[in-house]
């Protein structure tokens, strides 16, 4: 796959996805028909675009004529996302006590039968989702084994905040406690009720994650990679079917101790003195969080990770307009493959891809070739191998973009003949200089298909080419928060 489009530039987090609508061109088949219904959903897809990328967020999908199934749909590898956004105004009776039971059966209950129906209707028919009202364009992605699917539910109820702030102060987003089981939620303040506080709608049909106005916002520009997103949603839902009892003043409360804390496995987690069985977090985690002095840092050194995402999108436009170059493979499915290993890394693993590249193009000569493996941080994870090959003045552009590609094909070969026991290799090249513009290559490798006769064609081409002959070895650690 190869877009065109200008040179790389680094842009701030707000602007580096481009936000593709209503895209038409020879692959309009996959053309999602809506961006969300009301101001709200509008955002709502917004968000998603973002942070998931357009090619695995789709709203406004349908299991039959004008009979939504969900207001967003997210499928990335063996996760499926379910999004209900509800808009209810909070009554005001002078009875806080009813005033929260009425909201909470419209705003909550309500939406959390339509993700239940949701995923029921996904389990029994994922080969009948689709992208309009009219069911004549099928839903793009497949669906992994359903039995291997994994489902979160993610309910977003607006309507209550500013009655929440009104009474409680703070910031407005509802308050979390595992203990509130379903008709907890409406009993009377006399009868151990908490108005604003949500916990578990129903047990026995799937862990509910509902959030607000403020909390939506905060969690997907934070955990703003499918990776990163995916991992907090799993580690709240262990957590709390594990039956210690978690409380906290609100949704971002939860999400500050978690990316504040990590498990024996380095990875982010609800981690707790195993004496404690009932945990209750605060105010202020939140606030101490964005304002620390790691959190900036972090920020600034995630600037050019966007660009990564930018890479991804356009790719994906290209291919639905049909302007991508070289293709062995016009399925979607294979489209998908391939940049499905990009979005898969997690923000601060972009933010290091990105750091290599960028440190590759600009400190290649005009007529040099560079060529650089980037191993794997996690089991599973694929080998990147990024190619910066200059353009002899002697070719036309077409011809580059032809042997360019072909070298980035040899390059993933030799990568497996070296590091034997890589299975997914992933190819990305560029020019080494662009002055009217830039282009790139994606590739990708299968290395399960490794044979001898393979083997033999590489070590030719690494002898012939000279690649990786003389490599030189870096090591490093890219921290979360840079010191």
């Amino acid at each position: 796959m190869a877009p065109k489009f200008p040179a790389i530039v680094l842009e701030p987090a707000e602007q580096a996805v481009v936000q593709p609508k209503r895209r038409y061109g020879v692959n309009s088949e996959y053309v999602r028909f809506a961006d969300g219904v009301t101001p709200s959903e509008q955002y709502l897809t917004a968000l998603c675009d973002r942070t998931f990328l357009s090619l695995w967020s789709y709203p406004n999908v349908y299991r039959a004529s004008e009979k939504e199934i969900c207001d967003l749909l997210v499928v990335f590898q063996e996760h499926v996302i379910i999004f209900s956004d509800k808009h209810c105004e909070f009554p005001n009776s002078g009875n806080l006590d009813q005033d929260w039971a009425r909201w909470y059966r419209r705003a909550i209950e309500k939406s959390a039968k339509q993700l239940w129906g949701a995923e029921r209707w996904i389990r029994s028919y994922p080969d009948r989702v689709f992208l309009d009202s009219k069911c004549t364009k099928r839903f793009p992605l497949r669906f992994n084994s359903i039995a291997d699917v994994k489902f979160h539910r993610i309910l977003i109820a607006h309507g209550a905040s500013a009655r929440c702030r009104q009474e409680l102060g703070g910031s407005g987003s509802l308050m979390v406690s595992s203990r509130i089981i379903r008709n907890d939620h409406v009993l009377g303040r006399e009868a151990g009720g908490i108005p604003f506080m949500v916990g578990q709608v129903d047990l026995a049909k799937g862990h509910i994650h509902v959030l607000d106005d403020m909390t939506l916002d905060v969690l997907l520009r934070t955990l703003d990679t499918v990776a990163d997103f995916t991992a907090y949603l799993t580690k709240k839902e262990q957590f709390i079917q594990s039956g210690r009892s978690l409380a906290a003043a609100g949704e971002e409360e939860l999400l500050a101790y978690y990316l504040t804390h990590v498990n024996t496995d380095g990875e982010h987690d609800f981690v707790f003195d195993s004496q404690y069985n009932a945990i209750t977090l605060d105010e202020g985690f939140w606030r101490d969080f964005i304002d620390s002095p790691e959190r900036q840092r972090q920020l600034v050194a995630n600037r050019g990770s966007y660009v990564w995402d930018h890479l991804i999108e356009r790719f994906t436009q290209n291919f639905l307009l049909g302007t991508s170059h070289f293709i062995s493979d016009t399925s979607l499915a294979s489209h998908e493959k391939i940049l499905r290993f990009f979005a898969r890394e997690p923000r601060t693993r972009r933010r290091m891809l990105m750091l290599a590249l960028m440190g590759m193009i600009q400190n290649t000569q005009p007529n040099w070739r560079r060529i650089q493996v980037r191993m794997p941080s996690r089991p599973g994870d694929p080998h990147f191998v990024f190619l910066i090959l200059p353009k002899p003045e002697n070719r036309s552009y077409d011809e580059y973009r032809d042997v360019r590609m072909r070298h980035l094909e040899i390059c993933c070969q030799v990568v497996k003949l070296d590091f034997p026991d890589a299975l997914d290799i992933v190819g990305f090249a560029t020019e080494t200089s662009a002055t009217d513009g830039r282009s790139e290559d994606a590739a990708y490798f299968d290395a399960r298909l490794w044979t001898e006769e393979l083997a033999a064609t590489a070590r030719h081409d690494k002898e012939t080419l000279g690649i990786l002959t003389r490599p030189n070895w870096f090591e490093g650690v890219e921290r979360d928060y840079p010191v």
